[in-house]
Protein backbone atom coordinates (compact mmCIF):
# COMPACT_ATOMS: atom_id res chain seq x y z
CA UNK A 1 0.00 0.00 0.00
CA UNK A 2 1.26 3.56 -0.64
CA UNK A 3 2.00 5.54 2.15
CA UNK A 4 0.43 8.61 2.59
CA UNK A 5 2.72 11.93 2.72
CA UNK A 6 2.22 15.05 3.31
CA UNK A 7 -0.09 17.82 0.97
CA UNK A 8 1.20 21.45 1.74
CA UNK A 9 -1.43 23.89 1.52
CA UNK A 10 0.21 27.62 0.97
CA UNK A 11 -2.96 30.09 1.93
CA UNK A 12 -0.28 33.22 3.20
CA UNK A 13 -0.54 35.54 -0.01
CA UNK A 14 3.11 36.93 1.14
CA UNK A 15 4.28 33.10 1.29
CA UNK A 16 7.55 32.24 -1.52
CA UNK A 17 8.34 28.76 -1.68
CA UNK A 18 12.01 27.83 -2.57
CA UNK A 19 14.41 24.79 -2.35
CA UNK A 20 17.41 24.41 -0.22
CA UNK A 21 19.33 20.97 -0.18
CA UNK A 22 16.07 18.90 -1.16
CA UNK A 23 14.01 21.01 1.59
CA UNK A 24 10.89 22.54 0.59
CA UNK A 25 11.33 25.92 2.28
CA UNK A 26 8.52 28.28 2.65
CA UNK A 27 9.73 31.79 3.37
CA UNK A 28 6.95 35.12 4.57
CA UNK A 29 8.99 38.56 4.48
CA UNK A 30 12.19 36.76 4.59
CA UNK A 31 11.32 34.75 7.54
CA UNK A 32 11.36 30.90 7.43
CA UNK A 33 7.92 29.55 8.24
CA UNK A 34 8.27 25.72 7.28
CA UNK A 35 10.70 23.88 6.03
CA UNK A 36 10.31 19.94 5.13
CA UNK A 37 12.23 17.52 3.44
CA UNK A 38 10.74 17.22 -0.39
CA UNK A 39 10.86 13.51 -0.08
CA UNK A 40 7.56 13.94 2.48
CA UNK A 41 5.89 16.04 0.18
CA UNK A 42 3.13 14.63 -2.56
CA UNK A 43 1.01 17.77 -3.50
CA UNK A 44 1.08 21.47 -2.84
CA UNK A 45 -1.63 23.65 -3.29
CA UNK A 46 -0.92 27.58 -3.33
CA UNK A 47 -4.03 29.70 -2.51
CA UNK A 48 -3.24 33.54 -3.81
CA UNK A 49 0.91 32.59 -4.01
CA UNK A 50 3.66 34.93 -4.45
CA UNK A 51 6.00 32.47 -6.69
CA UNK A 52 7.65 29.30 -6.21
CA UNK A 53 11.40 29.38 -7.03
CA UNK A 54 12.23 27.82 -10.55
CA UNK A 55 14.62 25.64 -8.95
CA UNK A 56 11.88 24.18 -6.35
CA UNK A 57 9.21 23.65 -9.79
CA UNK A 58 12.58 21.73 -11.44
CA UNK A 59 12.85 19.32 -8.36
CA UNK A 60 9.33 19.24 -8.37
CA UNK A 61 8.70 17.96 -11.57
CA UNK A 62 11.36 15.79 -11.23
CA UNK A 63 10.21 13.87 -8.49
CA UNK A 64 6.44 14.33 -9.96
CA UNK A 65 5.01 16.33 -7.23
CA UNK A 66 2.11 18.39 -8.21
CA UNK A 67 2.17 22.28 -7.70
CA UNK A 68 -1.22 23.24 -7.93
CA UNK A 69 -1.88 27.23 -8.06
CA UNK A 70 -5.51 28.40 -6.80
CA UNK A 71 -7.52 31.35 -6.18
CA UNK A 72 -8.04 32.92 -2.32
CA UNK A 73 -11.76 31.07 -2.99
CA UNK A 74 -10.54 28.04 -4.10
CA UNK A 75 -10.51 28.18 -8.16
CA UNK A 76 -8.32 25.75 -9.89
CA UNK A 77 -6.20 27.82 -12.20
CA UNK A 78 -3.13 25.85 -13.24
CA UNK A 79 -1.13 23.07 -12.35
CA UNK A 80 2.74 22.42 -12.33
CA UNK A 81 3.33 18.52 -13.08
CA UNK A 82 6.61 16.01 -14.37
CA UNK A 83 6.10 13.52 -17.11
CA UNK A 84 2.69 11.37 -16.56
CA UNK A 85 3.60 7.98 -15.40
CA UNK A 86 2.60 5.12 -17.77
CA UNK A 87 2.79 5.02 -21.64
CA UNK A 88 0.98 5.38 -24.11
CA UNK A 89 -0.47 2.61 -24.51
CA UNK A 90 -2.26 2.84 -21.77
CA UNK A 91 -3.78 5.91 -22.93
CA UNK A 92 -5.49 4.61 -26.21
CA UNK A 93 -6.88 2.03 -23.73
CA UNK A 94 -8.22 4.74 -21.66
CA UNK A 95 -10.08 6.55 -24.87
CA UNK A 96 -11.06 3.24 -26.20
CA UNK A 97 -13.06 2.18 -22.93
CA UNK A 98 -14.49 5.31 -22.23
CA UNK A 99 -16.04 5.19 -25.54
CA UNK A 100 -17.05 1.74 -25.42
CA UNK A 101 -18.49 1.71 -21.30
CA UNK A 102 -18.55 5.68 -21.07
CA UNK A 103 -22.34 5.40 -20.22
CA UNK A 104 -21.84 1.93 -18.17
CA UNK A 105 -19.49 4.01 -16.06
CA UNK A 106 -21.44 6.78 -15.62
CA UNK A 107 -24.40 5.06 -14.14
CA UNK A 108 -22.32 3.35 -11.56
CA UNK A 109 -20.47 6.61 -10.93
CA UNK A 110 -24.02 8.29 -10.43
CA UNK A 111 -25.63 5.27 -8.51
CA UNK A 112 -22.80 5.66 -5.96
CA UNK A 113 -22.84 9.28 -5.45
CA UNK A 114 -26.95 9.42 -4.88
CA UNK A 115 -25.91 6.24 -2.75
CA UNK A 116 -23.46 8.27 -0.80
CA UNK A 117 -25.78 11.09 -0.34
CA UNK A 118 -27.97 8.37 1.48
CA UNK A 119 -25.71 7.46 3.62
CA UNK A 120 -24.90 11.27 4.75
CA UNK A 121 -28.58 12.18 5.11
CA UNK A 122 -29.02 8.58 7.10
CA UNK A 123 -25.62 9.39 9.74
CA UNK A 124 -28.07 12.63 10.65
CA UNK A 125 -30.99 10.83 11.30
CA UNK A 126 -29.01 8.49 14.02
CA UNK A 127 -27.93 11.64 15.67
CA UNK A 128 -31.60 13.31 14.95
CA UNK A 129 -33.71 10.61 15.21
CA UNK A 130 -36.91 13.14 15.22
CA UNK A 131 -36.27 13.89 11.76
CA UNK A 132 -37.29 10.47 10.59
CA UNK A 133 -41.06 12.44 10.60
CA UNK A 134 -39.69 15.33 8.56
CA UNK A 135 -41.74 15.16 5.54
CA UNK A 136 -38.77 16.99 3.32
CA UNK A 137 -36.22 14.44 4.58
CA UNK A 138 -38.21 11.56 4.01
CA UNK A 139 -39.11 13.11 0.26
CA UNK A 140 -35.29 13.45 -0.23
CA UNK A 141 -34.34 10.19 0.80
CA UNK A 142 -36.94 8.70 -1.47
CA UNK A 143 -36.14 11.16 -4.63
CA UNK A 144 -32.52 9.38 -3.82
CA UNK A 145 -33.63 6.49 -4.04
CA UNK A 146 -35.20 6.60 -6.86
CA UNK A 147 -32.75 8.18 -8.40
CA UNK A 148 -30.13 4.84 -7.71
CA UNK A 149 -32.67 2.55 -9.64
CA UNK A 150 -33.33 5.47 -12.97
CA UNK A 151 -29.02 5.86 -13.36
CA UNK A 152 -29.07 2.48 -13.62
CA UNK A 153 -31.59 1.91 -16.28
CA UNK A 154 -30.60 5.20 -18.11
CA UNK A 155 -29.81 4.93 -21.91
CA UNK A 156 -27.91 8.54 -22.22
CA UNK A 157 -25.49 10.77 -21.07
CA UNK A 158 -28.45 13.13 -21.18
CA UNK A 159 -30.80 11.09 -19.28
CA UNK A 160 -28.71 10.89 -16.36
CA UNK A 161 -27.83 14.40 -16.38
CA UNK A 162 -31.07 14.91 -15.81
CA UNK A 163 -31.69 12.24 -12.86
CA UNK A 164 -28.84 14.03 -11.27
CA UNK A 165 -29.86 17.35 -11.41
CA UNK A 166 -33.53 16.34 -9.75
CA UNK A 167 -31.56 14.38 -7.16
CA UNK A 168 -28.86 17.37 -6.58
CA UNK A 169 -31.85 20.10 -6.25
CA UNK A 170 -33.83 17.78 -3.65
CA UNK A 171 -30.53 16.57 -1.61
CA UNK A 172 -29.32 20.30 -1.17
CA UNK A 173 -33.21 22.16 -0.43
CA UNK A 174 -32.76 19.69 3.20
CA UNK A 175 -29.13 20.06 3.62
CA UNK A 176 -29.60 23.27 5.90
CA UNK A 177 -31.41 20.95 8.27
CA UNK A 178 -28.95 18.42 8.34
CA UNK A 179 -26.16 21.79 10.35
CA UNK A 180 -28.26 21.01 13.70
CA UNK A 181 -25.17 22.64 15.38
CA UNK A 182 -25.14 26.22 13.59
CA UNK A 183 -26.19 29.18 12.80
CA UNK A 184 -25.02 29.75 9.67
CA UNK A 185 -27.84 27.20 8.57
CA UNK A 186 -30.20 29.90 8.24
CA UNK A 187 -28.07 31.47 5.97
CA UNK A 188 -28.21 28.57 2.92
CA UNK A 189 -30.96 28.08 0.71
CA UNK A 190 -29.50 26.55 -2.49
CA UNK A 191 -26.62 25.57 -3.86
CA UNK A 192 -24.49 28.24 -5.74
CA UNK A 193 -21.02 28.61 -6.54
CA UNK A 194 -18.69 30.70 -8.90
CA UNK A 195 -18.93 32.88 -7.01
CA UNK A 196 -20.57 31.27 -3.23
CA UNK A 197 -22.95 33.68 -1.79
CA UNK A 198 -22.90 32.52 1.60
CA UNK A 199 -20.84 30.27 4.15
CA UNK A 200 -21.74 26.96 3.77
CA UNK A 201 -21.75 27.09 0.17
CA UNK A 202 -18.28 29.00 0.54
CA UNK A 203 -16.84 25.50 2.50
CA UNK A 204 -18.77 23.91 0.04
CA UNK A 205 -17.00 25.09 -3.19
CA UNK A 206 -13.38 24.98 -0.99
CA UNK A 207 -13.91 21.40 0.06
CA UNK A 208 -14.93 20.18 -3.82
CA UNK A 209 -12.13 22.03 -5.21
CA UNK A 210 -9.45 20.41 -2.37
CA UNK A 211 -11.16 16.79 -3.50
CA UNK A 212 -10.96 17.52 -7.23
CA UNK A 213 -7.07 18.12 -6.80
CA UNK A 214 -6.36 15.16 -5.19
CA UNK A 215 -8.05 13.20 -7.32
CA UNK A 216 -6.42 14.53 -10.66
CA UNK A 217 -3.09 14.04 -8.78
CA UNK A 218 -3.76 10.43 -7.82
CA UNK A 219 -5.07 9.78 -12.08
CA UNK A 220 -1.81 11.30 -12.90
CA UNK A 221 0.10 8.86 -10.31
CA UNK A 222 -0.95 5.52 -11.79
CA UNK A 223 -0.70 7.06 -15.57
CA UNK A 224 -4.27 7.94 -16.64
CA UNK A 225 -4.80 10.88 -18.43
CA UNK A 226 -7.17 13.13 -15.71
CA UNK A 227 -8.44 15.52 -19.18
CA UNK A 228 -10.09 12.19 -20.52
CA UNK A 229 -13.28 12.02 -18.92
CA UNK A 230 -16.30 9.61 -19.33
CA UNK A 231 -19.12 11.54 -17.90
CA UNK A 232 -18.36 15.30 -17.75
CA UNK A 233 -18.00 17.04 -21.29
CA UNK A 234 -14.15 17.05 -22.41
CA UNK A 235 -13.33 20.74 -22.36
CA UNK A 236 -10.02 22.24 -23.00
CA UNK A 237 -8.47 23.46 -19.51
CA UNK A 238 -10.75 20.96 -17.67
CA UNK A 239 -9.80 17.85 -15.73
CA UNK A 240 -12.52 15.98 -16.87
CA UNK A 241 -11.72 12.69 -15.62
CA UNK A 242 -10.93 14.21 -12.32
CA UNK A 243 -14.23 15.46 -12.13
CA UNK A 244 -15.74 12.30 -12.85
CA UNK A 245 -14.24 10.22 -10.46
CA UNK A 246 -14.50 13.10 -7.70
CA UNK A 247 -18.60 12.36 -7.97
CA UNK A 248 -18.71 9.68 -5.49
CA UNK A 249 -16.17 11.52 -2.93
CA UNK A 250 -18.61 14.60 -2.74
CA UNK A 251 -20.26 12.95 0.45
CA UNK A 252 -17.42 13.04 2.20
CA UNK A 253 -16.74 16.73 1.69
CA UNK A 254 -20.05 17.33 2.71
CA UNK A 255 -19.74 15.48 5.79
CA UNK A 256 -16.50 16.97 6.49
CA UNK A 257 -18.29 20.26 6.50
CA UNK A 258 -21.43 19.41 8.40
CA UNK A 259 -18.90 18.22 11.50
CA UNK A 260 -16.90 21.56 11.02
CA UNK A 261 -20.13 23.48 11.66
CA UNK A 262 -22.18 21.15 13.71
CA UNK A 263 -19.03 21.14 16.16
CA UNK A 264 -18.63 25.06 16.20
CA UNK A 265 -15.05 24.45 14.42
CA UNK A 266 -16.12 27.16 11.78
CA UNK A 267 -18.81 29.99 12.20
CA UNK A 268 -19.38 33.24 11.25
CA UNK A 269 -16.17 34.95 11.66
CA UNK A 270 -14.26 32.80 9.37
CA UNK A 271 -15.54 34.46 6.39
CA UNK A 272 -15.34 37.80 4.74
CA UNK A 273 -17.91 39.25 2.72
CA UNK A 274 -17.26 41.36 -0.47
CA UNK A 275 -18.74 44.02 -2.23
CA UNK A 276 -19.94 41.95 -5.00
CA UNK A 277 -22.23 39.45 -2.58
CA UNK A 278 -19.54 36.88 -2.83
CA UNK A 279 -18.64 34.91 0.52
CA UNK A 280 -15.09 33.31 1.48
CA UNK A 281 -13.07 31.81 3.75
CA UNK A 282 -10.99 34.36 5.07
CA UNK A 283 -7.04 33.59 6.48
CA UNK A 284 -8.31 32.47 9.90
CA UNK A 285 -10.83 30.07 8.59
CA UNK A 286 -8.91 28.73 6.27
CA UNK A 287 -6.32 27.79 8.77
CA UNK A 288 -9.37 26.00 10.93
CA UNK A 289 -10.31 24.24 7.46
CA UNK A 290 -7.14 22.61 6.41
CA UNK A 291 -5.82 21.72 10.08
CA UNK A 292 -9.35 19.73 10.57
CA UNK A 293 -9.28 18.41 7.04
CA UNK A 294 -5.37 17.30 6.82
CA UNK A 295 -6.59 15.62 10.24
CA UNK A 296 -9.64 14.10 8.53
CA UNK A 297 -7.15 12.44 5.64
CA UNK A 298 -5.24 10.40 8.39
CA UNK A 299 -8.24 8.68 9.72
CA UNK A 300 -8.81 5.64 8.88
CA UNK A 301 -12.24 3.88 6.52
CA UNK A 302 -12.92 0.23 5.34
CA UNK A 303 -12.74 -0.09 1.77
CA UNK A 304 -15.21 -2.75 0.82
CA UNK A 305 -12.69 -3.87 -2.26
CA UNK A 306 -9.06 -3.88 -0.39
CA UNK A 307 -11.14 -5.57 2.45
CA UNK A 308 -8.98 -3.55 4.81
CA UNK A 309 -8.61 -0.20 6.72
CA UNK A 310 -7.07 3.13 4.58
CA UNK A 311 -6.73 6.69 5.46
CA UNK A 312 -9.45 8.66 3.77
CA UNK A 313 -6.10 10.49 2.52
CA UNK A 314 -5.85 7.65 -0.23
CA UNK A 315 -9.09 6.90 -0.95
CA UNK A 316 -8.13 8.92 -4.66
CA UNK A 317 -5.06 6.68 -5.22
CA UNK A 318 -7.34 3.27 -4.42
CA UNK A 319 -10.05 4.38 -6.80
CA UNK A 320 -7.65 5.65 -9.41
CA UNK A 321 -5.53 2.11 -9.53
CA UNK A 322 -8.89 0.37 -9.25
CA UNK A 323 -10.01 2.19 -12.25
CA UNK A 324 -6.62 1.68 -14.27
CA UNK A 325 -6.91 -1.79 -13.52
CA UNK A 326 -10.21 -1.85 -15.29
CA UNK A 327 -9.18 -0.32 -18.20
CA UNK A 328 -6.26 -2.64 -18.69
CA UNK A 329 -8.96 -5.55 -19.04
CA UNK A 330 -7.25 -6.83 -15.34
CA UNK A 331 -10.64 -6.35 -13.18
CA UNK A 332 -14.40 -7.32 -14.78
CA UNK A 333 -15.54 -3.89 -13.38
CA UNK A 334 -15.16 -0.73 -11.79
CA UNK A 335 -16.41 -0.43 -8.39
CA UNK A 336 -17.15 3.53 -7.34
CA UNK A 337 -16.54 3.87 -3.49
CA UNK A 338 -19.59 3.42 -1.15
CA UNK A 339 -20.02 4.88 2.24
CA UNK A 340 -21.57 1.80 4.22
CA UNK A 341 -18.64 0.90 6.56
CA UNK A 342 -16.33 2.44 9.19
CA UNK A 343 -13.16 1.27 9.87
CA UNK A 344 -13.11 -1.96 11.69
Amino acid sequence: MRKLLNTIYVTNEKAYLSLESNNLVCTVEKEVKLKVPLDNVENIVCFSYLGCSPGLMGECVKKRIPINFMTPEGRFLAKIYGETKGNVFLRIKQIDCFREHGLELSRNEMAAKFSNCVYTVRRTLHDHPEYKEDEDIVTTLDTLKTGIKNAELSDSAETLLGIEGNCASKYFSVFSKLITGSDLSATFQYRNKRPPLDPVNALLSFVYTLETVDCSSALETVGLDSYIGFYHTLRSGRASLACDLVEEFRSIGERFILSLLNLKIIDNQDFDRQLTGAVLLNSEGKKKFITKWQEKKRTAIYHPVLKQNIPYGLLPYVQSNLLAKYIRGETEEYIPLLLKKTAK
